[in-house]
């Protein structure tokens, strides 16, 4: 009886040093994606979106992953990896679900390769420039986007691209992940490649 009550001591030990506070901390996240499937979200476009190794992972195609509820004031926390000419972007407030846009939401870019770069990888296009444009290809990287209100954070590896900008054009709306065209060629035909993963996405209500 001794034995056992020193080894239920020493699990109790072992379990009382693995606990953080930082679980109470992550108190009101809900996850969008677990690795396992796209349940929370409907494919639009023709994006070849599939479960690949826990991520949601496209590399041909333009279309999006696109939530089942609307939201309105939040935290978007998500992981993400692209190549370098990878055009990705994680779209909020989308008030058209079945056909987003810049126009009829607000994006929150991925596109290392974009022609004009102020509107590039960690600005609000149209809406929030970026200078100078971080750069996220062939890493994994991790966006932290906070909408409440008129107001728009964002965050790329700790690194603050976009600070309370305003606009006050969508009050909620569906969230979206992007696999979009690329830069056009000599021919004027876009690329519609480009690897693009989320292995991470998840929300909390403000």
């Amino acid at each position: 009886m001794k034995r056992r009550s020193v080894i239920g001591l020493l699990a109790f030990g072992v379990a009382a040093l693995s606990w953080s506070p930082q679980a109470s901390s992550e108190t009101g996240w809900v996850t969008l994606f677990d690795g396992k499937d796209m349940d929370s979200f409907n494919k639009i476009g023709d994006a070849n979106w599939r479960v690949e190794d826990g991520m949601l992972v496209a590399d041909k195609g333009n279309g999006f992953l696109v939530t089942k509820s609307d939201y309105a004031d939040y935290q978007i926390r998500a992981e993400f990896w692209v190549e370098a000419d990878s055009n990705s972007g994680i779209f909020i407030r989308c008030t058209n679900p079945e056909k987003v846009g810049a126009d009829n939401a607000y994006e929150v870019n991925i596109w290392d390769a974009r022609p004009d770069p102020s509107y590039g990888t960690g600005a609000i296009v149209n809406v929030a420039k970026v200078d100078p444009m971080p750069h996220a290809a062939g890493k994994w990287n991790t966006y932290e986007i906070t909408a409440k209100g008129s107001s728009f954070t964002v965050v790329l590896n700790g690194q603050r691209t976009v600070d309370s900008a305003q606009d006050a054009k969508f009050a909620k709306g569906r969230i979206a992940l992007q696999h979009g065209l690329g830069v056009k060629d000599a021919n004027g035909v876009p690329n519609d490649k480009g690897v693009v993963k989320f292995r991470k996405v998840e929300i909390k209500a403000l």
